[in-house]
């Protein structure tokens, strides 16, 4: 929590420099200027304990035609660098502008692009031109980040804090790829806990770690600094190497000074959408960590995520289903499991924070079921964790962490465990809607529950079958006369198929009409006609088959306890207006539920056997298959009535208390 205070009160210093910009810049603005000076001024302080060896240096050989990024990294002690004599204290109030594109312009390519991506150079002519660029300089120059003041946690947490601040200025949804510390600690020790055997028994194993939608790369900040942690239980712990996608240009470029500075290769660290422009395509990863955004569209993507489906099918990203375009989350659940590491190279396992509508939106047959029912039946769900609400920074709904992997130990094939996490929470201060967190304790609470694998009140241990179901299609039989009379004459006269016949035609029915006007005729009548009419009254002449579906439309009448009709193959016709749907559990024959659960009510229901499970993940047999996973249902608990006699009390003790107090205004 110290940590968490000491970013903020810093971020809230910095952000102090947006007072100087005042009547200059829009509010709007300024998120855009403190952002990458803030970055700036954290790369300065990194450097400048190697920056006169690296000056020297590049003076001496910048002229030899060697490579200089071989030369000039190594002596900088990280994976960039700077030449220039400048720093944000020397810039002079002169040629300030000129003096900061240059000292920006020397730095190594990996570090330019993070201001490239702001759109920098714009934005320091806009200061200049207003007067303020060598006051802002100033300020921060006086600002201390160096790691040794400011921790890469906490530093992380300031820009974090920088963007929330920048987005709420904006009104704008900056944060939703804001994933609170608790919650990402609790998923990246979810994901690497169950490695620390394997991290005992292979000193320096290296692993690859992947954020899809990486954010400012807080997930993978966090897991290397979960590893670092591991380094008193091991002589030589682990070594995580990071991988990630960013959409917004802004964020990747905080998120590319992240890894920059704690030393891995920004060129693992992409900018694009992940699943319109999946630039790490031929990867895969041992680990896996993120959080894309809750219900967001995906029509952006719609082009290529709807060929990759069509085209490669399951092999890949996309083959199991399309979720509706109103929501993407699903779509990066396969996108993960298509990266999952192979099981010969030790298989791979990824934490994905989704919202509640993953879990059952979709009915049997529809995208999303389609996608469940690929990830259970394959065995790629691990665990899923119900998460407390209010932990988030713009939403208090419900949220939970899935578990995910291709390499299951033998005790856990096949069954997915439920762990209902929300009452794992202790409240905080404030921070937009984010009133509760998960501490420490709580956190190692609930890795020992998943450890565990025993139910429990708050633990569910399920087969994967037991989220299935067949929903299977109830016919009954259409009970039907027809009858001719003037109201349903009248239907008929508006039909379309009445008003194509000529005059005469016309006239001819209704001659036959009233041969028979008042009787009760069955079901059958109608189509007889196609005979029998033109026999009668020659004018008649062909009756089109729409005719007659007109006729049976429109005389038609229900006759609750009439003979069940049947076609010309003497099979009962079903009755639209009657079907109806049950949902089997897989578990169950599909005929002993019908006989126990159908019948009794609607002893002349059938199934329709037609109505199969033809999907491209189907059996063929009767009822299509579907998949949800009602976490409220396993946790219900039944709380009985309170008693008529106590509710009854309480009212007549609350008409006492009105009354008195009417008598005391009336007195």
């Amino acid at each position: 929590m110290a940590e968490n205070n000491h970013g903020s009160t810093l971020a809230s210093f910095i952000w102090k420099n947006a007072e100087d910009l005042w009547g200059d810049f829009k509010h709007t603005d300024f998120g855009k200027i403190i952002l990458p000076f803030t970055l700036l001024r954290r790369l300065e302080c990194v450097l400048e304990p190697t920056r006169d060896d690296v000056t020297k240096a590049y003076i001496e050989h910048k002229d030899s035609g060697l490579n200089l990024d071989l030369m000039l990294t190594p002596l900088s002690g990280h994976s960039f660098y700077n030449t220039s004599a400048y720093t944000l204290g020397t810039l002079g109030s002169t040629k300030t502008r000129q003096n900061l594109e240059d000292y920006i312009a020397q730095f190594s390519e990996n570090a330019r692009v993070i201001f490239e991506q702001f759109d920098f150079a714009n934005t320091i002519l806009k200061m200049d031109r207003a007067g303020v660029l060598y006051k802002i300089c100033q300020n921060f120059s006086k600002t201390d980040l160096h790691p040794d003041v400011v921790p890469d946690r906490v530093m992380s947490n300031i820009y974090e804090h920088l963007i929330r601040k920048f987005g709420a200025e904006v009104n704008e949804a900056a944060e939703d790829f804001m994933t609170p510390r608790d919650v990402v600690r609790l998923a990246t020790a979810l994901v690497l806990h169950s490695d620390t055997e394997l991290f005992e028994q292979q000193p320096g194993i290296i692993r690859t770690i992947y954020d899809q939608t990486c954010g400012t790369a807080g997930f993978l900040s966090d897991a290397i600094s979960y590893v670092r942690e591991l380094e008193s239980r091991y002589k030589v712990p682990p070594k995580l190497v990071p991988f990630g996608q960013e959409l917004e240009p802004e964020t990747h470029a905080v998120a590319l000074t992240n890894m920059m500075i704690q030393g891995f290769e920004t060129k693992n660290i992409k900018l694009g959408s992940t699943l319109g422009n999946d630039q790490l395509s031929d990867k895969r990863f041992h680990y896996q960590l993120s959080n894309p955004p809750f219900g967001k569209k995906w029509e952006k993507d719609a082009s290529v995520v709807n060929a990759e489906h069509k085209d490669k099918k399951l092999a890949g990203r996309f083959g199991a289903g399309l979720p509706r375009i109103s929501d993407g989350s699903m779509l990066f659940l396969l996108n993960l499991v298509s990266k999952l590491e192979r099981v010969e190279n030790g298989g791979g396992r990824g934490a994905i924070v989704l919202s509640g509508s993953p879990l059952f939106n979709g009915g049997a047959g529809s995208g999303e079921s389609e996608i469940r029912r690929w990830l259970l039946q394959n065995d790629y769900v691990d665990a899923i964790v119900a998460l407390p609400t209010e932990i988030f920074f713009r939403t208090g709904i419900g949220t939970y962490i899935w578990l995910l992997t291709n390499n299951k130990p033998e005790s856990r094939k096949g069954k997915v465990q439920l762990i209902n996490a929300t009452g794992f929470w202790e409240s905080i201060k404030n921070e937009g809607n984010k009133r509760r967190r998960i501490s420490d304790d709580q956190i190692d609470d609930i890795l020992k529950i998943y450890d565990s694998f025993e139910p429990s009140d708050i633990v569910r241990i399920m087969d994967y079958k037991d989220f299935g179901y067949r929903r299977i299609k109830v016919l009954r039989p259409l009970r039907m006369v027809l009858k001719i009379t003037d109201e349903s004459l009248e239907k008929l006269y508006a039909e379309k198929q009445w008003l194509k016949l000529t005059p005469e035609q016309q006239a001819a029915w209704n001659t036959y009409f009233e041969q028979h006007k008042g009787e009760t005729l069955p079901y059958r009548w109608a189509e007889e006609q196609q005979v029998s009419a033109p026999q009668q009254n020659a004018a008649i002449g062909k009756v089109p088959k729409a005719l007659i579906t007109a006729l049976t439309k429109s005389f038609g009448v229900n006759d609750a306890d009439g003979v069940p009709v049947r076609n010309s193959k003497g099979e009962l016709v079903a009755d639209k207006d009657l079907t109806d749907y049950e949902n089997v559990p897989l578990s169950e024959s599909i005929q002993d539920y019908f006989t126990r659960e159908v019948l009794p009510h609607v002893p002349d229901a059938w199934i329709d056997e037609s109505f199969t499970d033809d999907s491209h993940l189907g059996d063929g047999e009767v009822g299509k298959v579907g998949y949800e996973i009602n976490f409220n249902r396993y946790f219900y608990k039944y709380e009985p009535p309170r008693p008529l006699e106590e509710i009854d009390a309480e009212l007549k003790q609350v008409e006492a208390d009105i009354a008195a107090l009417l008598a005391e205004v009336t007195e």
